[in-house]
This record gives C-alpha cells, sequence and structure tokens, in this order.
C-alpha cells in the first residue's frame, strides 16, 4: 500500500470529485458513502468537509452521524455505562438507520431521510424533521465500526489512526472503549475493507490510499 501525504482540504476535494461520477451498482439514484473511523479519528469532520466541496460542485448531500442513531439508555447501559461488549454490539440502532436512512435510498425509495432519531444526551426523541434528498444526491454518513453491518455503501472512506495516536487522542474516561476497536480491526480489518484508506495521526496533514 502506497500512502501519500495530503492536507484535509485537498483531500476533501479530491474525495468530492471522486463521489461526482459514482454510480451505485444496485441502480439506486442516490450514492451512500461511509466515514467510518473511532471519535478520536473525527470522521464526521471529513465527512462535513466532503460535504461542502459537494455543494460548491453544485451537488446535494446529507451528513448523518451514527450519534443521532443511539439507542436508549435504559438498552445501552443494561450491562454498565463502561461495557465494551455492549458498546461494538448494541450501542447502535441500526434497524432505524436500515429504516429511516437506508431504506429511503434504495432503488424505488422516496428519498426521504431522517438526519436523527435520539439525542444520548437529553435520552430523548430528537423529533427532527425528515430531509428530501433529490436524485443524485449523496448520503455522508459518519460513525464508527459501520463497515461491519453490511450497509449498502457504494464507497467506503476509513480514517485510521495509529494505537499510539488512538489512545492519546481518547479522553481518558474513554479508554475503556478501546478493546471494542481493537475487536473490529481484528475482525473487520476496516483498513484493508474500504475503497480509501486515509492515515490521520498527523491532524494538520494527513496521508491518503484511494
Amino acid at each position: 500500500m502506497r500512502l501519500e501525504a495530503i492536507t484535509w482540504e485537498r483531500l476533501g476535494d479530491l474525495l468530492a470529485e471522486r463521489l461526482l461520477d459514482l454510480k451505485p451498482d444496485d441502480g439506486s439514484p442516490w450514492p451512500r458513502i461511509a466515514f467510518d473511523g473511532a471519535p478520536a479519528a473525527r470522521p464526521g469532520d471529513l465527512a462535513r468537509r466532503v460535504g461542502e466541496a459537494l455543494r460548491i460542485r453544485g451537488r446535494s448531500s446529507l451528513v448523518v452521524g451514527t450519534e443521532g442513531f443511539l439507542r436508549p439508555a435504559s438498552l445501552r447501559f443494561e450491562y454498565g455505562h463502561k461495557d465494551a461488549e455492549a458498546y461494538y454490539n448494541g450501542w447502535a440502532d441500526t434497524g432505524a438507520l436500515w429504516r429511516e436512512v437506508f431504506g429511503p435510498l434504495d432503488p424505488g425509495g422516496d428519498g426521504r431521510v431522517l438526519p436523527d432519531l435520539w439525542d444520548p444526551v437529553t435520552d430523548r426523541a430528537t423529533r427532527n424533521p425528515y430531509v428530501q434528498l433529490p436524485p443524485g444526491g449523496l448520503l455522508l454518513l459518519h460513525g464508527p465500526f459501520l463497515l461491519r453491518h453490511w450497509f449498502p455503501f457504494d464507497l467506503s472512506v476509513h480514517v485510521l489512526l495509529s494505537p499510539g495516536a488512538f489512545r492519546r487522542r481518547t479522553p481518558e474516561p474513554e479508554h475503556w472503549t478501546l478493546p471494542a476497536f481493537e475487536r473490529y480491526e481484528t475482525e473487520v480489518d476496516p483498513g484493508a475493507t474500504a475503497d480509501v484508506l486515509v492515515r490521520a495521526d498527523d491532524p494538520r496533514h494527513p496521508a491518503w490510499n484511494g
């Protein structure tokens, strides 16, 4: 694998250019893109940067974060507040993501996507309105563990941190989540699975292979 040093601005532009011609294999008019990575890697920042680059190029997109599709606290914390197994397997409401995000973007769907469902801070439904994504508009979904759920992505980007950088950038109170990401690396190998790999150890100048 050959990694190329790049700026975040240039990376956003290059990814946007690549997405302009992306056609879903299943015939859907809405390309679906994964920005996969741990919170410490900040994949949402890259998704928003790409969304802005697409906007400048005249293409609609919708940035959605999986943190808006977490299960209620009573289910997330059923086995305690620091259970890595539950964090890996039980925090994300994948059923809601299939129903409210991916289902409307299937071939024959209506393109009406719910941008979020649950606020993990207030532990209440967000009640935000649906967003109409026009044909050709892109879904930019960001969050951890995205490549283990068989979501119908047309292109996937994994933002990778080395173990040392990952530990440094993860707040100490959240170090209990580290075993979940180690398991993800072992079971899924997202760096090899993703279409585009971004090595983000240097927050100023990432390296990528795409």
